[in-house]
């Protein structure tokens, strides 16, 4: 999810987006949005953008009046993965790491990322197993990210 669908904006089909990207403008740099929930997601080229504070002013081709833009509150928006920059070395994408189990150096399985975190100071995997763990996504405790084996191996004691 790239941001989400928070209400309309004026009369002419505009929605307010709040974006879900480290910075507002990033979500602008997508001329072709995914809009939906669930099962049910419509394609929209973005025919008009705009920066809003914290969140982005958008037009959609085919929402054209107040009544289509109030469908669309509270939806999702997608991007698809082919227009998403590459990852460079030890750099991931959040929707890669979720559901990925989580082991510590003694072969531990804490369980699976549930969610990440942004604190500000660094992003915190929230590992739900036989209870919940809060484990900083930093160097000096994450080892190994093995996306094909779908293990994430970290510095961590079963006692934290």
């Amino acid at each position: 999810m790239m941001g989400r669908v928070s209400a309309p904006f004026g009369v002419k089909g505009w929605i307010k987006v709040r974006p879900f990207t480290a910075r507002v403008a990033n979500l602008l740099a997508y001329r072709t949005w995914w809009v939906g929930n669930g099962k049910d997601w419509r394609e929209y080229p973005v025919t008009g953008s705009r920066i809003q504070g914290r969140a982005v002013a958008v037009k959609l081709a085919g929402c054209d009046d107040r009544d289509a833009a109030v469908l669309l509150r509270g939806k999702h928006v997608a991007v698809t993965r082919e227009a998403l920059p590459k990852t460079g070395a030890n750099e991931f994408y959040w929707a890669d790491l979720i559901g990925l189990k989580v082991v510590n150096a003694g072969q531990q399985e804490f369980g699976r990322v549930a969610r990440i975190l942004a604190t500000g100071a660094n992003e915190v995997l929230v590992v739900r197993g036989e209870r919940e763990r809060l484990i900083p996504f930093i160097a000096e405790v994450i080892r190994q990210v093995d996306l094909t084996g779908g293990v994430i191996s970290v510095d961590w004691s079963a006692d934290y």
